[in-house]
């Protein structure tokens, strides 16, 4: 993994300037409790739902909802019930979230989630979208998510 600019500043300030890999910075730094709940956004669980695949604990009320809005499609729906904003992640640390880091977390989620969803649903490819604005652009607009293909072009 290519180790974001604004990361290594802070690495090489560990052992007396020397510094300290990503591994051993997270293992100095990390908790267990945070690293189960990272499970939910790199390893998180799916379902399927009346022909759609969707985060588990999804809200039912929210799904019908979307269906329900003028020009929904499945493919519309999926997307909207799967998003997530990157910086959402952490939402009390925006002020430490750079755009390199939010590109290496974006880039590294949508390698987990094609192969997380292509290995629990084989039957079902999925598209997994990681949207990137042009450099220097919002950085609250960097969002991933991911519609079956076969809902292409399926009304909801």
């Amino acid at each position: 993994m290519n180790i974001p600019e604004s990361m290594k500043e802070e690495l090489g300030r560990w052992n007396n300037g020397r510094g300290i890999d990503l591994e051993g910075w997270t293992s100095c730094m990390g908790s267990y409790p945070l690293a189960v709940g990272y499970l939910t956004v790199f390893w998180p669980e799916f379902v399927e739902h009346n022909g759609y695949i969707l985060r588990k604990g999804f809200s039912e009320q929210s799904l019908r909802g979307f269906e329900s809005q003028s020009g929904a499609t499945r493919k519309s729906v999926e997307w909207v019930m799967n998003h997530l904003h990157i910086v959402d992640i952490h939402c009390g640390d925006r002020d430490a979230l750079t755009e390199d880091k939010v590109v290496v977390l974006g880039r590294a989620l949508k390698e987990i989630y094609q192969a997380k969803l292509a290995w629990q649903f084989p039957n079902s490819p999925c598209i997994v979208e990681l949207y990137e604005p042009e450099a220097g652009g919002e950085i609250l607009d960097y969002e991933i998510s991911f519609w079956q293909a076969r809902h292409e072009s399926v009304s909801a």
